[in-house]
């Protein structure tokens, strides 16, 4: 029979245990089953088309979404469509303006971490113009010509200011499949933040020419994110894939490790 110290001693391991994190206790942490994509201004669903194959090379269901670029609730109510039909937790990343969905559609409970690349992260309610105009103005913003209310970026901008360290010929090809935004898209505030609740993690680009690394670097720590910085232009997806698709398995709980 179990004296009353050795039952002391085996309550205590077993309450020690329990508090110890996945690794350390010898059991794999829960790991992410899917990653949701999605794009920005400027862009389709295709310029994931580097960070995909990655991503799916380590077994995970990968979706790009399609953004609309209409309205705010238009473009939330995409990524959340694409969410429904996932199974298990899944990471839901956004690039540039997509930051904002992310943090909108991001509090889905299926949602087990957020990854951030060189995007907008409002909290809820925030006028994020308001809060881009205490930094720099980004040479970007100078490109942006509109056909009535369908905005786009100019050619001379889309390579200089947008995708400023890719090769002329691969930034052309990103420029032939820009999508059109509608200018509602851009008044649109959050009503929720999700990162105020997920783990979050952050790239910023520290040659971004479109939203100003200054500013990345403010929402990032805001968030507490894990941050990573890079040497890149606004489309770090493109440029430097090998890590951002190292963030996102990072993100859905895959130990570090090399990897192509």
């Amino acid at each position: 029979m179990m004296s009353r110290r050795d039952l002391h001693r085996a309550l205590a391991a077993a309450a020690a245990s329990a508090m110890l994190p996945a690794a350390a206790s010898g059991q794999e942490p829960p790991g992410a089953r899917n990653v949701v994509l999605v794009h920005g201004l400027f862009a389709d669903g295709s310029c994931w088309s580097e960070v995909i194959p990655r991503l799916q090379a380590a077994g995970l269901n990968v979706t790009s979404v399609q953004n609309p670029l209409t309205t705010l609730e238009e473009a939330v109510a995409s990524a959340r469509r694409v969410l429904a039909r996932q199974e298990g937790p899944t990471v839901l990343v956004g690039h540039s303006f997509s930051g904002m969905i992310v943090t909108e559609a991001g509090v889905d409970p299926n949602v087990s971490a957020l990854v951030y690349v060189a995007a907008r992260a409002p909290d809820a309610g925030e006028d994020y113009a308001a809060l881009a105009r205490t930094y720099p103005t980004p040479p970007a913003s100078a490109g942006i010509v509109f056909d009535a209310d369908e905005g786009r970026l100019s050619e001379a901008a889309f390579l200089k200011d947008f995708a400023g360290d890719l090769p002329a010929e691969r930034a052309r090809v990103l420029f032939a499949v820009q999508q059109p935004f509608h200018r509602a898209l851009l008044a649109g505030k959050i009503g929720q933040a999700a990162w105020r609740s997920k783990p979050s993690y952050y790239a910023v680009s520290t040659e971004d020419r479109t939203i100003d690394p200054d500013l990345e670097r403010f929402m990032a720590k805001r968030m507490n994110a894990r941050t990573i910085e890079l040497k890149a232009s606004h489309l770090s997806l493109i440029s430097h894939p090998r890590e951002i698709a190292d963030l996102i398995l990072e993100a859905a709980g895959y130990p570090p490790g090399p990897r192509d």
